[in-house]
């Protein structure tokens, strides 16, 4: 395998055409919808960008060379992919939601019901987990990129069950909110533990543990098959801890001011007339 797929191969036209129309609509009929619901809760600039990066991510981990070069060459390469795609995309994705949108799809009776379920913070946090460890067992993942349609059922169940996993911390409904931001902080370190041992597999394996990268010819860099595996372990780690802290000092610093918010509304500051008042007082003393 020595020579690099065409541009279909790697930039995946198809796809790209799908981000665009998703990205058209979230801003015709999202932003500037028309309804109540829309009118009452508009979205911000911020949660427009933040949205319109998530789905540039998605492309990007998807539909770009990252993709092809990971699945035929690199598993350092893939394991990069696994963590845009499955630990910052969910992410942006839900801050860049209106919750009047998702409030829209409970409606159905049947949507609701599963949604509340699987969305209950125990089982989201082991239902991915537990998919992405079963996934990097060796003779899954060998079986599963040799054959299209069950790697696609696979990334697709993955996905959805990232953006689950991450609904529990950045829920944009109040009324399904179930964990408070200590229980937040806890929920994303139980994460980091549950995904700990998956990397750990990789990183310390002294053998080639995926029989897809064991005789692979890599035409454009020099890095063995095993230093690409630790690599690609080493990667995933490493960007897990930082998306998992900067995730925690972003619930701590939200917790902080809103505790500030709240001393703040139990004891206001004196206003100027009470402080002449009391200047007033102290002088006719």
């Amino acid at each position: 395998m020595s020579q690099i797929g065409g541009f279909f191969d790697l930039w995946s036209p198809v796809l790209l055409l799908i981000v665009v129309v998703i990205a058209y609509s979230y801003g015709r009929f999202v932003v500037n919808g028309n309804g109540s619901a829309a009118k009452s809760e508009p979205i911000s600039t911020s949660q427009q960008l933040l949205f319109y990066t998530g789905l540039f991510l998605f492309y990007v981990g998807q539909g770009s060379p990252i993709n092809y070069i990971g699945h035929h060459y690199l598993f350092s390469m893939h394991m990069l992919q696994q963590t845009i795609l499955y630990l910052i995309v969910p992410i942006l994705i839900w801050l860049g939601t209106p919750a009047w949108l998702l409030r829209a799809a409970m409606t159905n009776v049947v949507f609701r019901g599963l949604f509340s379920f699987f969305t209950r913070p125990l089982i989201a946090l082991f239902m991915f987990n537990m998919l992405f460890s079963i996934y990097h067992m060796p003779f899954i993942m060998d079986y599963l990129m040799k054959n299209d349609v069950p790697l696609f059922a696979y990334h697709t169940v993955l996905l959805v069950t990232a953006f689950i996993m991450w609904f529990p911390v950045f829920c944009p409904l109040p009324e399904l909110n179930r964990l408070n931001d200590l229980k937040k902080m806890a929920y994303i370190f139980g994460n980091g533990v549950l995904l700990t041992p998956a990397c750990a597999l990789i990183i310390f394996a002294d053998t080639i543990i995926y029989d897809m990268y064991s005789n692979v010819t890599v035409p454009f860099v020099h890095l063995s098959p095993l230093d690409d595996q630790q690599l690609g372990g080493v990667i995933m780690k490493i960007l897990q801890e930082i998306i998992y802290g900067a995730t925690l000092a972003y619930i701590f610093f939200r917790w902080y001011r809103r505790e500030r918010k709240d001393e703040d509304e139990l004891d206001p500051l004196p206003s100027q007339e009470s402080l002449n008042n009391q200047g007033g007082n102290w002088n006719r003393a």
